[in-house]
C-alpha cells in the first residue's frame, strides 16, 4: 500500500442544496474541437453533473474518470468536468483516455473561486487548482447535490451520487 500524507482541507464556501449554481463561460473541450461555452448553455439541453477535479494525468484524475465512465450516468445527465488544463491538454487527455465527457478548462482556476472550492497546491507557490468536488446541476441553474472535499485524497461518493441522480 502506498504510503501518502492525509491532508486536512477544511471548510469551503461551496453553494450548497437549493443554492443557484454561480455561471461561467470558458472553453469547453470535446474530442473534436473546443469552444467558449457557458454552464447556462448547457443547462439548455438538462441537468449537468459537473465535476471538478485535479490536473490531467494524475492517478486521481484517471481513476475518477475510469470511475465515471464504468457507471455510464453520461445516459442520465450531462457529465462535464472542469480543471485547471489548457485545452490542449485537456484535447490530449481527453483522446489518450477516450473519454465521452467534454471538459472545461479553465486554467486561472477562476471557476472554482467562484464555486469557493479553490485549492493551493502543496508546495506550489502561486499555483491552485480545484479540489475535487461533484455538484449536480437541474436544469434552471439550482444545485440538486453537493459534495466537496474536506481532505486529500479523497474520493467521490459514487453511490450517494448515483442516488441523487
Amino acid at each position: 500500500m502506498p504510503e501518502f500524507d492525509v491532508i486536512e482541507l477544511g471548510a469551503s464556501p461551496h453553494p450548497e442544496q437549493g443554492a443557484e449554481a454561480p455561471d461561467f463561460t470558458r472553453p469547453l473541450v470535446t474530442n473534436d474541437y473546443w469552444t467558449d461555452r457557458s454552464l447556462s448553455e448547457l443547462l439548455v439541453d438538462g441537468p449537468v453533473l459537473l465535476v471538478f477535479y485535479p490536473m490531467n494525468w494524475g492517478g486521481k484524475s484517471i481513476y475518477l474518470w475510469n470511475e465515471l465512465s464504468d457507471r455510464g450516468w453520461g445516459d442520465e445527465v450531462q457529465v462535464v468536468g472542469v480543471s485547471i488544463g489548457t485545452p490542449f491538454d485537456h484535447g490530449r487527455f481527453i483522446e489518450a483516455r477516450g473519454m465521452d465527457y467534454p471538459l472545461f478548462s479553465d486554467p486561472a482556476n477562476g471557476v472554482a473561486e467562484q464555486f469557493g472550492i479553490a485549492h493551493d497546491l502543496d508546495g506550489m507557490a502561486g499555483i491552485e487548482e480545484p479540489r475535487p468536488a461533484v455538484f449536480l446541476i437541474d436544469s434552471d441553474g439550482r444545485i440538486e447535490y453537493a459534495w466537496v472535499a474536506e481532505e486529500w485524497p479523497e474520493t467521490p461518493p459514487y453511490e450517494e451520487i448515483e442516488n441523487a441522480l
